[in-house]
């Protein structure tokens, strides 16, 4: 497994980002869809809204949608946090979701001919099990399947879901793990 070398800042960041986390989902509920819409990531970061990649992170479509990230993100943020410490984490995560999101941002510009408005943490916590994936032999197929069947078995429950971010994150996640030491 990920070489646990740094006990001491175990959770923090991960915890912190949870929280804010859902600190922005409350109050995204107090201002509705237009929240989603401006602070998603969609067409409008062409017009100037250049925090979209970063802030889409923060947007969820639903309280279920919001939980099961959040969720995820334990589990994978905690476990990396731990392994890594504090700043890899951070580096990895944010900085991963935002690659995530301009990678996807450009997939929704040269490959689809609608507008979609993506939201949530799933493109950046996908980095993480990319990461995971890339570091970890003894579990790849395992994350893999999870990663694809978190992608496309909603998609077959008519469920609207970023099957894009999914992927590409994973990729990202696994491009980084593969190529920083």
């Amino acid at each position: 497994m990920i070489f646990l070398k740094n006990k001491k800042t175990y959770m923090n960041v991960t915890i912190f980002t949870i929280c804010f986390n859902v600190v922005i989902f409350l109050l995204q509920m107090l201002n509705g869809g237009y929240t989603t819409i401006i602070f998603g990531l969609n067409m409008l970061f062409f017009e100037g809204f250049l925090w979209q990649p970063l802030s889409m992170m923060f947007i969820h479509s639903g309280l279920l949608h919001l939980a099961m990230n959040m969720v995820v993100l334990f589990q994978f943020g905690t476990l990396i946090e731990h392994a890594r410490g504090k700043w890899f984490f951070i580096i990895l995560y944010y900085m991963g979701g935002i690659v995530t999101s301009l990678l996807t941002l450009a997939y929704i510009y040269f490959f689809t001919n609608y507008q979609i408005n993506v939201v949530g943490a799933s493109g950046a916590i996908c980095v993480l099990i990319g990461w995971i994936a890339q570091k970890d032999s003894f579990n790849r197929q395992g994350l893999i399947i999870a990663v694809l069947l978190i992608s496309f078995l909603p998609l077959l429950a008519g469920m609207n879901i970023a099957w894009h971010a999914h992927l590409i994150g994973f990729g990202v996640g696994w491009l980084i793990g593969k190529f920083l030491k």
